[in-house]
C-alpha cells in the first residue's frame, strides 16, 4: 500500500526524504501521478482537488499538512468514514508565533506608521512605551494561540485571551464564551485572531465586533479568510475605529487583483504565509500517525468534524 502526497505549495522530495527516514520502505505517490487508486491506503494533503480523496476506495487515514482543515471539510465529497488528522508540529507552532511577535512589535514600535510617513517623505519621531503598556488579546487558545501567548508575555506585553470554553494561561486575563466577548475586547488594542474555522466563528470579526474595540486599535488575523468580513473592516479602517490591519488570509486566495486591500494604506497583506511546518520536523509527527494506524492504534490529532477542528 502507499501513501499520496497533494500539495501545490509543499516541495514532496523533502517531505519524501523525512518520511521514508522515519518509515523505511515507506511508497509515496505525488499527485497527479497516482498510480492505481486502490494501492493507496494514506494521503498526506494540503488543499486536494475536490473529489480526490472520494476517489481512492481504500483510504484510511488522512492527514493534514496544516493545522486547519475547513478548506477539506467543505468538499461534499470527503469520505466521512475515514479519519483526518490536523498537523500539529512544533515548527508549525513557531513560525506562527513568530510572526504574531513580529507584527504585535511592528504595532507596538511605530513600524506601520513609520512607512506610511516614509512614502509621504515624512519625519516624525514616535517612541512607545514599555511593552506592558500594549495590550495584546489573543482570539484562540488553543495550540497556536497559547504559544504566541507564551512568546509575547516573554516580551513582556500585557496579554488576554478569549475562547469558546475557559482556559487558565499564565500571566493573562483569560475570558470565554460569548458573555467574555465584550470585556476581553473593551481592553484590547492589538487584536490577534487564532480562531479555528467553525458555524460559530465563520464572520466573527465583523462590525459588531470591531465596534467593542478601543478607538485606534489593530487586527493581526491569521486565523481563516471566513472570520472576516471584508466589507466591515474597510468601513471600520476609513472611519479611525481602527488603526491597521495585517492580513494572511483571505475568502479567495490568491488575493484577487484589484482587490481593495492590496493598496490601503493601513492594511499589509501576506499571502498566507503566517505559519508552515518544516518537512525535519513534521514528518516525525505524520510517521508516528502512519505507524499508529498500521498497528490499530489511535491516531493523533483527531478532527472532530462536528466542531470543525
Amino acid at each position: 500500500m502507499a501513501l499520496l502526497f497533494v500539495s501545490h505549495v509543499d516541495e514532496p522530495e523533502l517531505w519524501r526524504a523525512e518520511l521514508t527516514r522515519h518509515v523505511p520502505g515507506l511508497e509515496m505517490r505525488v499527485h497527479p501521478e497516482t498510480g492505481d487508486p486502490a494501492e493507496i491506503d494514506m494521503a498526506l494533503v494540503w488543499l486536494p482537488p475536490e473529489g480526490l480523496l472520494a476517489g481512492l476506495p481504500n483510504l484510511r487515514a488522512i492527514f493534514s499538512l496544516g493545522a486547519g482543515v475547513d478548506a477539506m471539510l467543505r468538499d461534499p465529497t470527503l469520505p466521512a468514514d475515514v479519519p483526518l488528522c490536523r498537523l500539529v508540529d512544533s515548527s508549525l507552532t513557531a513560525t506562527m508565533s513568530e510572526y504574531v511577535l513580529l507584527h504585535v512589535l511592528k504595532y507596538h514600535r511605530f513600524q506601520d506608521r513609520y512607512a506610511r510617513d516614509q512614502r509621504h517623505e515624512h519625519w516624525q519621531l514616535r517612541l512607545p512605551g514599555p511593552p506592558a503598556s500594549t495590550r495584546v488579546g489573543i482570539l484562540g487558545l488553543g495550540v497556536l494561540g497559547s504559544d504566541a501567548a507564551r512568546v509575547l508575555r516573554g516580551h513582556g506585553f500585557s496579554l488576554r485571551g478569549w475562547s469558546r470554553t475557559q482556559k487558565d494561561l499564565p500571566g493573562m486575563a483569560c475570558f470565554s464564551g460569548e458573555d467574555g466577548l465584550a470585556p476581553f475586547l473593551a481592553e484590547t488594542d492589538i487584536l490577534v485572531c487564532l480562531l479555528p474555522l467553525t458555524p460559530e466563528t465563520t464572520g466573527i470579526l465583523n462590525c459588531d465586533l470591531f465596534g467593542l474595540l478601543p478607538d485606534g486599535a489593530r487586527l493581526i488575523h491569521a486565523g481563516r479568510g471566513a472570520h472576516l468580513v471584508e466589507a466591515d473592516l474597510l468601513a471600520a479602517l476609513d472611519r479611525g475605529k481602527l488603526a491597521g490591519a495585517t492580513l494572511d488570509v483571505f475568502t479567495q486566495e490568491p488575493l484577487p487583483e484589484g482587490h481593495p486591500f492590496w493598496r490601503h494604506e493601513a492594511i499589509d497583506v501576506t499571502p498566507h504565509a503566517a505559519s508552515y511546518s518544516h518537512p525535519e520536523i513534521g514528518a516525525a509527527v505524520v510517521a508516528d500517525n502512519i505507524r499508529r494506524l498500521r498497528a490499530g492504534q489511535p491516531l493523533l490529532h483527531l478532527v472532530n468534524r462536528t466542531r470543525g477542528y
